[in-house]
C-alpha cells in the first residue's frame, strides 16, 4: 500500500561528502514530482533539534549538482545520544508537520535516524553519503569516487617530486576505520605499499620490501597510508624507515582536501539515483532502511544491518602489489 507523505524533511549529517548536494537536489525534485512539500533541515541533527528549517522547492536546488559540500550544512551532534535531545528533535518535527525524513550521511547518522524512527511516528530512510565507503548495503557511497580521484591527483604530483629527489613519500589519506580510499588510491597511483586499518603490517616487512625494490633499481617509492592504520603514526613510520634504510623520507598528509571539490560524474549519478530511490522507498513502505546500489541494482537495507555488518575491503588488491611494483 502506497504511503501518503505531505511534508518531507531532508538533512545531511556527519562529515560532508562531494555529491551530497546532488542527492538533495534529486530528493527535492522527486518529492516535488509527487506533490510533496519539502523542508530542508540546516546543520544536520543539531539543526533539527533547534528547528532550523527552510522550505525547498525545485528551484531552490537549481545549479547545485556540481557543487561540493552540502548547502544545508552539517554537524556532529552529541545531543542525539540523549533521550532529551531526541525528544527536542521529535517535537520540532511535529510542530513543523514533517511526517517523513531523508537522512544523508554515514553510520552515526543512520543510528540517529533509527533512534528517531523508533521513538516517533516519523518515517526515516537513509542515503549513504561518506567518503570512507564503509557502509554495509551498497557497493559505493556518495563521495567516495571523488575522494579517490582527488587523492590520486595529489599522488600523481607527489610522484614527480619523489622521482626528482630519489625519495620515499608516505602519503596519508583519510580512513580512520577503513582502508577503502587507501586501497583504491594506492593501486591506481602505482604505490609500492598500502597500509590500511584492516590488515596489520610489520614495519620490518615494509623495510625489507623497500630494500628489495631498491636492489631492483628503484630510486623512489610511494607508500599510501590510511590515517587509522594499526602500525604507527605516519610520521613515526617514515622516521623509522629513514633510520633503517638511510634514505630520505617525506610525509604528505592530504587531509580534508579529499572532502572538498566538485563531485565526479560517478558521484553525481549515484547521488541522483539514490536520492530518487529514497523518496520512492518512503512512498512504498521502505522506511527504516538505507538505500544502496549493489551490482547496479537498487537495494534497501534495514538500518541496524548497516552498522552490525562489516563491509570488507577487496584483499585481492594486496596480491596485485608485488606484481605491479616490480
Amino acid at each position: 500500500m502506497k504511503r501518503t507523505i505531505k511534508k518531507l524533511g531532508v538533512l545531511t549529517s556527519g562529515g560532508d561528502a562531494p555529491g551530497m548536494n546532488a542527492a538533495i537536489r534529486a530528493i527535492v525534485r522527486c518529492a516535488s514530482y509527487h506533490d510533496i512539500d519539502v523542508i530542508g533541515i540546516k546543520r544536520g541533527f543539531a539543526g533539527l533539534i533547534n528547528g532550523e528549517f527552510i522550505r525547498l522547492n525545485r528551484r531552490s536546488v537549481a545549479n547545485i549538482i556540481q557543487k561540493g559540500g552540502t548547502f544545508l550544512e552539517t554537524s556532529r551532534c552529541s545531543e542525539m545520544f540523549t533521550v532529551e535531545g531526541r525528544k527536542k528533535a521529535i517535537d520540532a518535527m511535529k510542530e513543523e508537520g514533517i511526517d517523513a525524513c531523508v537522512v544523508i550521511g554515514g553510520e552515526g547518522s543512520f543510528k540517529g535516524a533509527a533512534a528517531l524512527s523508533e521513538e516517533s511516528d516519523v518515517d526515516f530512510i537513509g542515503v549513504p553519503g561518506t567518503i570512507d565507503n564503509d557502509i554495509w548495503g551498497t557497493d559505493y557511497t556518495i563521495g567516495f569516487n571523488t575522494a579517490v580521484n582527488t587523492a590520486l591527483d595529489a599522488i600523481d604530483r607527489i610522484r614527480d617530486t619523489a622521482s626528482a629527489f630519489d625519495r620515499i613519500f608516505f602519503v596519508e589519506v583519510m580512513g580512520r576505520k577503513s582502508g577503502f580510499i587507501a586501497l583504491e588510491v594506492g593501486l591506481a597511483g602505482g604505490a609500492e605499499q598500502i597500509i590500511v586499518p584492516e590488515i596489520k603490517m610489520d614495519i620490518e616487512d615494509l623495510c625489507q620490501n623497500l630494500r628489495e625494490s631498491f636492489r631492483r633499481g628503484k630510486k623512489s617509492s610511494i607508500i599510501v597510508v590510511a590515517e587509522g592504520n594499526q602500525m604507527e603514526d605516519t610520521i613515526n613510520i617514515a622516521k623509522y624507515v629513514e633510520m633503517r634504510l638511510k634514505v630520505e623520507c617525506r610525509v604528505c598528509t592530504l587531509g580534508h582536501i579529499q572532502r572538498g571539490g566538485s563531485p565526479s560524474a560517478n558521484d553525481r549519478i549515484l547521488a541522483s539515483t539514490l536520492g530518487i530511490a529514497a523518496v520512492e522507498g518512503l512512498l512504498n513502505g521502505k522506511a527504516g532502511h538505507a538505500v544502496g546500489e549493489i551490482k547496479n541494482e537498487l537495494v534497501y537495507t534495514p538500518f541496524k544491518e548497516t552498522w552490525e555488518n562489516k563491509k570488507k575491503i577487496d584483499e585481492r588488491y594486496f596480491k596485485f602489489l608485488p606484481v605491479l611494483s616490480i
